[in-house]
């Protein structure tokens, strides 16, 4: 070993210096401080609504923060109270009956996917990553030690993957499969019997499902949420759902999400966090337990002004020669292709790849999107539409006047 690289001389261990930064919010940060500059620059990239918190639960966090009974430690896995809410919401929304402690309240949907892998990866266990993907979850995999192993599909099934392709990447060091529906980057939901049959292929190989439900109540027109346990029951004993309140009730920076699962593999998940972070924030678990125990009234107003959304950004992108946008079926984001625009002249440049003909949108256009590459497919862009109607439109009307100069 060379002294460049002996472990007294690496500065940053070989695990955390092989991650990438998130993309998604690497985009975001630089919309946001180049509109700090004074430029008018609008973003897609953030998943984030535009939406305030409701009300009522802003209200029960400020009493919260009012009560000393919340100043101080609680369990490491979540507020009791809370635990149950979330069992009585899991019942309600999916159909999936849980007990309180098969729940772990998590720092947000992403630690809880981190705590997930770890709880039941070992070093060399490879997981099926159905792409595109959202950036975090093959970085989280290999934290825990396991092997991402991606399956592609595109536009042409919907961004939906099939059991035969799944089958076809299963391996003896398969040990689980991800499965998300909706789809963060693409907005892709399974149907019924498509998850189902996906189900029962994991339950038959003695596979893990990870199961990621945290755009389960954004779904459009005929399509339908289903939650995997719910309608596999046998999958129940290797089933790990996440999920959270960060988009369904406007609440991204509250960071509270959480993990159900069988009772040994949360108890594990919370002996991890209870050495990595102890307790989610007292204040933001009251809140969330005042959004799981209320009325949905306000995600279906914000599901309707999304709906529409949808429809108009699909609409604006397919007038872009070189771009077709499927229609998505869930969460909030569009993911066009744009192979047909590479290598092709705009403004004097010619962008070989996705990752520089977003750079391209956001020098010329002041339009921030991500890249295709930050979710494993090169060749499309992903632009949420979470994000108020006139910054939508005149957004999309600059990447269509911009996209619209491309020549051979």
């Amino acid at each position: 070993m060379s002294a460049a690289t002996s472990p007294s001389e690496r500065r940053v261990s070989a695990r955390i210096g092989a991650i990438s930064e998130s993309a998604t919010l690497a985009v975001d940060a630089k919309a946001k401080a180049l509109k700090a500059a004074g430029r008018p620059v609008i973003g897609f990239g953030a998943g984030e609504p535009d939406f305030p918190t409701p009300g009522y639960i802003v209200d029960a966090a400020v009493e919260a923060c009012r009560n000393p009974k919340y100043h101080r430690y609680t369990p490491a896995g979540g507020l009791p109270e809370l635990k149950s809410a979330i069992a009585e919401k899991t019942l309600r929304d999916s159909g999936y009956e849980v007990d309180a402690s098969q729940i772990l309240v998590t720092n947000g949907g992403k630690q809880a996917i981190y705590e997930a892998f770890a709880a039941i990866l070992d070093p060399g266990d490879e997981v099926i990553v159905p792409a595109p993907y959202w950036t975090t979850y093959p970085e989280s995999i290999r934290l825990a030690g396991g092997v991402p192993v991606e399956v592609v599909a595109d536009e042409t099934t919907g961004y939906r993957v099939s059991v035969e392709q799944l089958e076809a990447a299963r391996t003896e060091r398969t040990k689980v499969v991800l499965f998300v529906s909706p789809s963060n980057p693409t907005g892709a939901v399974y149907s019924e019997a498509d998850a189902e049959a996906i189900g029962h292929w994991a339950v038959e190989h003695g596979l893990w499902v990870l199961t990621d439900e945290i755009y389960e109540h954004l779904v459009y027109g005929d399509a339908k949420f289903t939650s995997l346990p719910a309608i596999v029951p046998e999958l129940r004993d290797k089933c790990i759902v996440v999920n959270g309140v960060a988009k369904t009730y406007a609440m991204t920076g509250w960071r509270v999400g959480w993990i159900v699962g069988p009772k040994d593999v949360v108890k594990a998940a919370t002996n991890l966090q209870s050495h990595a972070t102890s307790n989610v924030s007292n204040v933001a678990q009251v809140a969330a337990l005042a959004a799981v125990s209320g009325s949905l009234d306000a995600v279906a107003e914000m599901r309707t002004a999304f709906d529409r959304r949808r429809k108009l950004i699909v609409r604006m992108l397919n007038e872009i020669d070189g771009v077709f946008c499927p229609e998505p079926e869930g969460a909030f984001y569009a993911y066009p292709t744009v192979k047909d625009l590479l290598s092709k002249e705009i403004r004097g440049r010619r962008p070989a790849t996705s990752v520089e003909l977003a750079a391209l949108i956001l020098d010329e256009a002041e339009v921030a999107v991500v890249p295709g590459e930050a979710f494993g497919t090169p060749g499309y862009l992903r632009l949420s539409y979470a994000l108020g109607d006139d910054d939508l439109v005149e957004g999309v009307s600059r990447l269509q006047k911009l996209l619209g100069e491309a020549r051979a």
